[in-house]
């Protein structure tokens, strides 16, 4: 495994939030070492914001992206590769799999996007604390 770190959609949220594990999370992203995120991530963390926020998914973006650029996070590419790898994490831990992991959709592809750069996974719950990659 690489010292890299991906950053799930709950983490991005519970930051741009401030919600109670905001500042254990956002200290865990000023370690030096590279950190990912996806596109899907990136989806979900802006309708997410702009719900609780009560915001435009317009503005929401923009504090997602504005988050990306202050902490360095780049957004790696969901390819047909990485497809796989959720689906094959979908069979594993995914809702309906019978695994208490129970991840949904971008759970599944935030796994699959760490699993494929060999990063250690970023994110606020117990759904991956049940999975390989706690």
């Amino acid at each position: 495994m690489s010292d890299a770190v991906f950053v799930d959609a709950s983490a991005l949220t519970a930051i741009l939030l401030q919600e109670p594990e905001a500042d254990d999370l956002s200290s865990r992203l000023v370690d030096g070492a590279p950190r990912l995120t996806s596109a899907i991530a990136l989806y979900e963390t802006a309708l997410a914001v702009a719900s609780r926020k009560r915001i435009t998914v317009v503005e929401s973006r923009r504090e997602t992206l504005e988050l990306l650029k202050q902490v360095a996070i780049d957004v790696v590419d969901v390819t047909a590769d990485v497809g796989g790898l959720a689906i094959d994490a979908h069979l594993r831990y995914g809702k309906g799999a019978g695994h208490p992991a129970q991840l949904n959709m971008g759970d599944c592809f935030a796994y699959a996007c760490a699993t494929a750069h060999g990063a250690r996974l970023l994110y606020k719950g117990e759904d991956f604390a049940r999975t390989d990659l706690a």
